[in-house]
């Protein structure tokens, strides 16, 4: 038995992902915890790769190139 005085408060707590999955454990802090990836959509937990956009960078680095590509074949075409 643990002394009441010096440990802290050890409580269930709910964990909530960004993709959905929930579940409960125990720790110190208080309210839920919300993360952004668990051991359900984790890359090295599941084996499979996913690709997170973030802030549109993919999208923006394409149009960037295709307005190059374009060009160059406009350049090719005279």
């Amino acid at each position: 038995m643990p002394k009441a005085s010096i440990h802290p408060n050890y409580q269930d707590t709910n964990v909530k992902c960004a993709c959905g999955n929930q579940f409960t454990t125990r720790s110190t802090h208080r309210g839920d915890i919300v993360v952004e990836i668990c051991n359900a959509c984790h890359p090295f937990f599941t084996g499979k790769q996913k690709l997170v956009d973030t802030a549109g960078r993919i999208e923006r680095f394409r149009r960037k190139f295709a307005k190059s590509d374009e060009g160059k074949k406009a350049e090719a075409a005279k």
